[in-house]
């Protein structure tokens, strides 16, 4: 089976329209911003009963408070700022997971994905933090995704290790480079096609999406569930196409 659906809510008419193009959303304002409790409930009442939610990873659990993305916060969290960040094993970032999980619970979310920043990258104390982080908080109501940036892309053998240890997703562009994990669900987030790691201006091309239902095909064949999340300027677009090719080749996807 493929998932496809898109990183926020892209549909021209809001949540109502999108739940009537697709059946799972990765939510970013989560990234940014945890919305209340009770939108979050609201959220989950609105949507029909088969829909699915993914969620982005609260950024002050992954990036530092010298992020710019930190400016974007409408309250600094408790504590010392010097602890938030990076997946350090700190109390600052085991209460800002809960507060996160909270949010997860109240969308009955199963699959979070926690995209760490470039300045994140490979040594022995990032390697030691991320192992004690993720064996603490894991637990049998989510399943991890882990999107890695910087020189961790250089490290896929020690990425590898953590994330078949751990049992984790490695989440990727697969027009970038193809996961090492062996977890039978596989977690594709597109950004363009281009220089570096993202493009988020790039439409996708006709040759584009076969390529990519080919790739995602090599993974239902072993039996995976495969997500496919456009996150680009022509998200919605993008991802209707996609789906509308995987239906003409017969392929299962919702």
């Amino acid at each position: 089976m493929i998932k496809v659906g898109t990183c926020g809510w892209s549909v021209k008419g809001g949540r109502k329209k999108y739940f009537e193009k697709f059946k799972v959303i990765e939510i970013q304002q989560t990234f940014y911003n945890l919305p209340m409790v009770k939108t979050a409930q609201k959220w989950r009442a609105e949507a029909p009963e088969d829909f699915e939610f993914t969620l982005k990873v609260w950024q002050v659990i992954t990036h530092p408070h010298t992020s710019p993305s930190w400016r974007r916060l409408r309250k600094k969290p408790p504590g010392k700022l010097e602890n938030y960040g990076f997946l350090k094993p700190t109390r600052e970032n085991f209460e800002a997971w809960e507060k996160f999980k909270e949010i997860a619970n109240s969308l009955n979310a199963k699959i979070v994905i926690f995209q760490t920043p470039p300045s994140f990258g490979y040594n022995r104390e990032n390697y030691n933090n991320i192992i004690e982080f993720f064996t603490k908080i894991k637990d049998d109501s989510l399943v991890i995704g882990w999107e890695p940036r910087g020189s961790w892309n250089n490290a896929l053998d020690k990425v590898k290790e953590i994330v078949e240890d751990l049992g984790i997703i490695h989440v990727v562009d697969p027009f970038r480079r193809l996961p090492v994990s062996s977890h039978p669900i596989t977690y594709f987030r597109l950004h363009g096609i281009g220089k570096g790691e993202v493009n988020y201006r790039y439409k996708y091309s006709d040759d584009d999406l076969e390529k990519l239902l080919k790739i995602c095909l090599n993974f239902t064949s072993k039996g995976h569930i495969v997500y496919v999340m456009f996150n680009n300027v022509y998200m919605a677009e993008d991802a209707l196409k996609f789906k509308q090719l995987a239906k003409e080749r017969d392929v299962k996807v919702i």
